[in-house]
């Protein structure tokens, strides 16, 4: 079947439904092989339920395989120019995977474009591949997502949208260069571009409460470490309230406004859910990656722009 032209495709299509047989152990033990993750929180009951499961649960990459072949299934796989996915909730053994796809915009033709996918292998990807559609556009409103992260370690003061910008993770370096590609962009095409920096996302799937309840909160042991955080259903109501009040060639910080400790808001939760308070551990005692990178810097961020 040849691949549908962009002309014929309009907003509202949706893509042909895609839909998998149970998952099974089978599934999982093959998948655990054909992928070389053998993590046994995917194979393992025991250590399943020791880390707070009631079962093993499915491999993320396999449910995003699964949207690959959603769109494999449409289109030749040449067309595809990038997958990007969020995890939201977990796939269980048993569960029938089905996977469905509308079209919701047509990049040429939109009047609001919202930039949330993070640079990948340190480029941002939707310049990369959309430079050139970029200034043909004729968007009233384009929000690029970026971090907080940029801002680096400031030693537990505040920061705000003039302070400096020294970001000491890899995150935090790629995400200060896609944000300067993209006021460059609003520079040279006169484009209406604004940014939007995150502090740390929660939401109500994804919480200090919810890692109590698992089991797999963490106090980590640093003196003076705070960090600003953003609730998810807030992102939204701003990134709609933006749309009518847009600042074009702006820099915005999307936070709430009570920075604090991870040990604060961890054990005020604990004292909400009356459960037993997690033990503390030393941040050298942290693996590298984003959790120790994320304890590398401490600042409050200032929302007032906003």
């Amino acid at each position: 079947m040849p691949d549908p032209k962009f002309a014929e495709v309009q907003v509202g299509d949706e893509i042909p439904l895609l839909s998998t047989s149970p998952i099974t152990r089978h599934t999982l033990a093959l998948y655990c092989g054909a992928s070389g993750d053998h993590n046994p929180i995917h194979v393992d009951i025991d250590y399943a339920k020791e880390s707070g499961l009631d079962d093993v649960i499915a491999h993320g990459m396999l449910s995003m395989a699964y949207l690959g072949r959603l769109l494999t299934n449409w289109v030749s796989q040449s067309a595809i120019r990038e997958l990007k996915t969020r995890f939201t909730a977990m796939t269980l053994i048993g569960d029938q995977v089905t996977c469905r796809g509308k079209i919701i915009e047509k990049f040429n033709e939109a009047d609001f474009i919202l930039i949330s996918i993070p640079p990948i292998n340190g480029e941002d990807i939707v310049i990369k591949h959309f430079d050139k559609d970029l200034k043909k556009i004729k968007a009233k409103w384009i929000t690029y997502l970026s971090a907080t992260s940029v801002y680096g370690d400031h030693n537990g003061e505040w920061v705000n949208e003039k302070s400096f910008t020294k970001p000491t993770s890899e995150n935090g370096i790629n995400r200060l260069v896609a944000e300067e590609k993209w006021i460059s962009i609003y520079k040279e095409s006169n484009l209406p571009i604004q940014i939007f920096r995150l502090s740390g996302i929660y939401s109500n799937s994804n919480n200090i409460l919810k890692r109590l309840k698992s089991g797999s909160a963490k106090i980590i042991a640093k003196k003076s470490h705070f960090f600003s955080r953003i609730h998810l259903d807030d992102i939204s109501n701003i990134l709609i309230e933006s749309m009518t009040n847009f600042r074009a060639g702006e820099i915005f910080n999307i936070s709430d406004d009570r920075p604090a400790s991870t040990e604060e808001i961890t054990i005020f939760a604990a004292e909400l859910l009356k459960i037993k308070i997690p033990e503390k551990i030393a941040p050298d005692k942290l693996q590298e990656g984003m959790l120790k990178n994320f304890y590398k810097d401490s600042k409050k961020v200032n929302n007032d722009k906003m």
